[in-house]
């Protein structure tokens, strides 16, 4: 009797719309950590969530915005999160830190990270070495921004203690301490490089929007904004990841296709800060630094070791585990479903 009720309901079940055995989502409920959710580097995870990506794969997910892509760590690491929308290289060093993290699907695929001098402070700039006892604009200390900044820096000779680093976050405070001239430089994203260019108080060094510049820089593709979560997240929810996946590969494809129009028309106008022409010279500057599948490209993690192990000697470079840190599993499967998004 109990057999019959059991074989009916399995079937039941099976009739309903969506319903899949192997799909059945381990948790429903997730909360995903990020730095600065208005910045186009993060723009996948934002049109996953505004055209109903998540919902549609039986997510509810509840995105909690940080200053910046090292505090959005340190929320998963916490324990008050439980994925990172956040920069690749910080999987490397939470693996050497035996915190173990791997990244499951690409949202940037280049770090669209732009560092400038300010022409109020820094007028008679020439070289990267005169940014020495400068004081540079990060969104956080420890985040992407950071990182690429020391990474230009190292090429130039400068170690990071030779300049002051700022936390200016990701938004209007960042324009605004480049305007009152509290900062000498800036390492930050769209759309607040647009904004600052269009007002000439920027005079850009180092563009990483651009794939050619980005891959001269790094020496490489260098993979960057992506949904990464800690390795027993990963082994105990595979399907919830999966969905998570499928979203962002859908909302990274309806990104290759959308205009500038299209994307004002879809995010929060908080994001446009004040200024729809910016926003869309914004995302244009940053559409092709964008990841078009969600694919991790297999030069990527080898790039980004070597990128870190340049800015910090302590980085034993051998010890990392290069296989560890990604996957493209979930892509797959996410590109299987989704072949046009």
């Amino acid at each position: 009797m109990q057999r019959r009720h059991l074989i009916a309901g399995g079937l039941a079940a099976a009739a309903l719309p969506g319903f899949s055995f192997a799909q059945a989502l381990e948790k429903t409920k997730v909360t995903i950590a990020v730095g600065g959710k208005n910045l186009f580097y993060y723009l996948p995870l934002t049109i996953a969530e505004q055209q109903g990506y998540f919902k549609d794969e039986g997510l509810d997910v509840s995105i909690v915005d940080f200053a910046g892509g090292s505090r959005a760590l340190q929320a998963v690491v916490g324990g008050s999160a439980d994925v990172v929308s956040g920069a690749f290289e910080h999987t490397i060093n939470m693996q050497l830190k035996g915190q173990p993290m791997r990244a499951f699907v690409l949202q940037g695929a280049a770090p669209q990270v732009v560092l400038g001098v300010n022409p109020k402070t820094m007028p008679n700039y020439k070289s990267v070495a005169d940014l020495k006892g400068k004081k540079i604009g990060v969104t956080a200390p420890g985040s992407s921004t950071n990182v690429v900044a020391n990474y230009v820096l190292a090429k130039a000779g400068l170690k990071p203690s030779d300049v002051s680093f700022v936390g200016v976050g990701a938004g209007n405070g960042a324009v605004a301490a480049m305007r009152a001239g509290q900062i000498d430089a800036i390492s930050n994203l769209d759309p607040v490089i647009t904004l600052l260019l269009r007002s000439g108080d920027l005079k850009i060094i180092s563009d990483t929007r651009k794939l050619d510049e980005a891959e001269r820089v790094f020496g490489g593709p260098m993979p960057a904004g992506c949904l990464y979560a800690p390795q027993p997240f990963l082994d105990k929810h595979p399907n919830t990841a999966q969905a998570l996946a499928n979203a962002i590969v859908r909302a990274d494809k309806w990104i290759q296709q959308a205009g500038g129009g299209d994307v004002i028309k879809v995010v929060p106008e908080s994001y446009l800060l004040g200024d729809r022409a910016v926003y869309i010279d914004g995302f244009m500057a940053a559409k092709q630094a964008m990841s078009p599948d969600g694919s991790f490209p297999a030069k990527g993690p080898q790039t980004a070791l070597r990128a870190l192990a340049s800015i910090d000697p302590k980085l034993e470079a051998n010890k990392v585990d290069l296989n560890a840190i990604y996957t493209n599993e979930f892509v797959k499967k996410a590109n299987a479903k989704y072949p046009k998004g």
